[in-house]
């Protein structure tokens, strides 16, 4: 993608919109859709990183209640004509064609890479990467098995499915936005060494992701850096890549 001139491309991630209620969440919902009203007015395109919402399952007929404002908005962008692009995390797992039939916008599984103005960006929500997370590997690998997700849908009502999903994801300390969420060092923070892993069999100008709720943007040497977007929890941090550069910046 060649980015037309005084447009931008913009970047936000791990919303966890709904947690850890409706009401405590809806500023920060609102807050978010500002965000999207400015924008707009110069984004060549926009990226979702991932756990926009803090749960969210896909039945055939059947989506969580709410975020109303923030689906509206994202549909508005979309028919505008200006691209989006969204990245499931760990607590949007099952995403099943929602987004892209009535918002038109596509939903990647697998982080992706992506050129602009002939820098490369490697881009995705960032859980399960690294040489580490062996636990959540193992529970994501049941968690997107086909036959368990079947029998989760079909034996429970969509509410009493939804009511103890959203419990769940409540529970993790990763949408606490408090102090667990602290910067580990090089050696030890797992996307870090992921980032540094992918550089050996090809350079990278940028890894771009979400998930540690963490602002960071570490240079990986060789012209090539690792940007974390922070949260919309603690943080309301936000990408941005003007053709040139690529920033991290508060809204």
């Amino acid at each position: 993608m060649q980015i037309p001139k005084g447009k931008k491309i913009y970047f936000a991630s791990d919303n966890h919109l709904g947690a850890p209620t409706k009401a405590l969440s809806l500023p920060r919902e609102k807050k978010f859709v500002a965000w999207l009203d400015m924008v707009k007015e110069d984004a060549a395109a926009i990226f979702l990183l991932g756990d926009m919402f803090d749960f969210w399952m896909e039945y055939k007929r059947v989506i969580p209640k709410g975020f109303t404002r923030t689906l509206g908005k994202l549909a508005e962008i979309s028919d505008s004509g200006i691209p989006i692009y969204y990245f499931v995390g760990n607590h949007d797992l099952w995403m099943d064609g929602y987004f892209e039939e009535e918002l038109n916008i596509p939903v990647y599984h697998k982080p992706k890479e992506f050129t602009f103005n002939n820098k490369t960006f490697f881009i995705g929500h960032g859980d399960g990467l690294g040489p580490e997370d062996k636990g959540y590997k193992r529970m994501k690998k049941v968690f997107t098995n086909p036959v368990a997700k079947w029998l989760f849908q079909r034996l429970l009502h969509p509410d009493f499915a939804l009511r103890l999903g959203q419990y769940m994801s409540v529970k993790n300390k990763m949408i606490s936005g408090d102090d667990d969420a602290k910067f580990l060092g090089d050696d030890k923070e797992w996307l870090v060494q992921y980032c540094k892993r992918k550089l050996e069999t090809k350079h990278r100008d940028y890894f771009v992701f979400g998930h540690r709720h963490l602002p960071l943007n570490i240079n990986l040497g060789n012209n090539s850096k690792y940007v974390n977007l922070g949260d919309w929890i603690q943080y309301f941090t936000y990408g941005v890549f003007d053709g040139e550069n690529m920033e991290l910046k508060d809204y």
